[in-house]
């Protein structure tokens, strides 16, 4: 893996600031994001620019995301699992049955 960042300083690059936001993401550092998103924007990165176009998008949300301690894991788990039983199901049963199997497991 060395040898390839040293032969690429595009991806050694890349590999610096994907490791960077995901210290972010980790640590809930949602107050650096503007100042990595502004260096990463200073590289010749194509794909790393289109992402910060999507962070800039809602870039209050992303901020937030990155620095409050909630989740909604624990919603999206659930829901995963309605789908997950919806499916097993098929379409051969009504919202009634599929409501009783969400409540029985």
């Amino acid at each position: 893996m060395k040898h390839a960042l040293a032969a690429c300083p595009h991806l050694a690059a890349t590999a610096t600031h994907v490791t960077a936001f995901a210290e972010m993401m980790t640590g809930l550092h949602g107050n650096r994001l503007t100042a990595w998103m502004n260096t990463v924007d200073a590289d010749e990165l194509p794909h790393l620019h289109s992402f910060t176009t999507g962070l800039r998008r809602d870039l209050q949300a992303v901020i937030n995301g990155l620095t409050l301690p909630h989740s909604s894991g624990p919603v999206e788990g659930i829901v995963n699992k309605i789908k997950y039983l919806k499916r097993q199901m098929f379409g051969r049963a009504n919202f009634d049955l599929l409501r009783k199997r969400v409540l029985l497991t």
